[in-house]
């Protein structure tokens, strides 16, 4: 049985366009009867163009639109496997557990802190060999993402799609982060476990490093990686992408959050872990890479899509053809077509 899946889905979207134009095409069909008929007999009107035809037009517009709908396909660039079949690989599991506190919206660092620790956990992602991974958000209260999986492609699909209202609880809780990415582990199994934690260190909630120490009873190391300035920033308040203004106290003052390094620390030694400073996303890679590499693998099994080859060739050369069928094909009533009189196109 053959399986399938589309590798750039948002590009559906553009279907929407086919059945605005079929719109379009109907009032305009129907402004222009609206206007022969206030220009004079409709009869009369076709006797004056004996050789425009009736159905020609509708032709050439049913297959421009076959054809768009075909490009279209081509970029979503539809994928068929005729096969799944299970693989070993060697690896550990990993999971990423990334701050989305509204604190993570200040910009002292660019873009932002939130997406700062994407750009990390993103080039991490790339660099990994045959590891599983799995994703949680977390701020006042951790909140399940994705699962352990070792499809990267969906991970970097969900990891875009994280912002700081995905979790309704207000302040950071590094404990609760730390407890959900436990669950995420077979703690029976014999796989190497690592929690890599991206935060400004700001923690709301109490008992991070117990957490940690408890974690680390059955085996989970944590790397922290701070995200921010000692010097901090205010927090933006946007609308449709514009500031509008800052975050501020009960007092009026507009709150400064500033990045806590030693938190992430603490946490990273309670599990003999590291931490390392995510101003350079280049040097954080770097620093990942060398721990996973003093990390020893282990043969697990993954279920994975064989002979899986992409369809847009054929969607795109169809769509092309049409286009060039369209271009030639005109709108006079064909002579041989005309003599049939398929369309009644006769006066009787």
């Amino acid at each position: 049985m053959d399986l399938y899946e589309l590798d750039e889905k948002k590009y559906l979207y553009l279907l929407l366009v086919i059945p605005v134009l079929v719109l379009v095409y109907l009032y305009i069909q129907f402004w222009k009867r609206k206007k022969q008929r206030e220009f004079g007999d409709l009869d009369l009107v076709k006797k004056l163009s004996p050789e425009k035809s009736n159905f020609k037009p509708a032709l050439k517009f049913t297959i421009m639109l076959l054809a768009l709908a075909s490009l279209i396909l081509g970029l979503v660039n539809p994928k068929i496997g005729t096969k799944t079949e299970t693989v070993k690989r060697e690896g550990i599991d990993i999971v990423f557990a990334v701050d989305v506190s509204k604190s993570m919206l200040a910009e002292d660092v660019a873009p932002s802190r939130l997406e700062k620790s994407k750009q990390i956990v993103s080039q991490i992602v790339n660099n990994l060999g045959s590891d599983r991974i799995g994703i949680v958000a977390y701020a006042g209260s951790a909140f399940p993402v994705l699962p352990i999986t070792s499809d990267y492609g969906v991970a970097k699909m969900f990891l875009q799609s994280m912002n700081t209202d995905m979790v309704s609880s207000l302040g950071t809780s590094l404990d609760e982060a730390i407890k959900l990415s436990e669950t995420y582990f077979d703690k029976k199994g014999k796989t190497n476990k690592l929690l890599i934690m991206i935060s400004d260190g700001e923690d709301h909630g109490e008992g991070a490093e117990e957490a940690a120490e408890e974690a680390n009873k059955f085996g989970l190391k944590i790397i922290t990686i701070g995200v921010g300035t000692e010097k901090g920033g205010p927090i933006p308040l946007k609308k449709n992408g514009i500031v509008e203004s800052f975050k501020r106290d009960q007092e009026g003052e507009v709150v400064i959050t500033k990045l806590n390094q030693q938190s992430l620390k603490d946490i990273a030694k309670a599990t003999k872990g590291g931490y390392v400073y995510g101003s350079s996303t280049k040097e954080v890679v770097e620093y990942v890479k060398k721990a996973l590499d003093n990390i020893e693998k282990t043969e697990f099994e993954s279920t994975q899509m064989a002979d899986y080859q992409s369809q847009f060739q054929w969607f795109l050369g169809f769509g092309f053809v049409l286009l060039f069928i369209d271009i030639f094909l005109l709108e006079r009533k064909t002579k041989w077509i005309s003599k049939l009189n398929l369309f009644n196109e006769k006066e009787s």
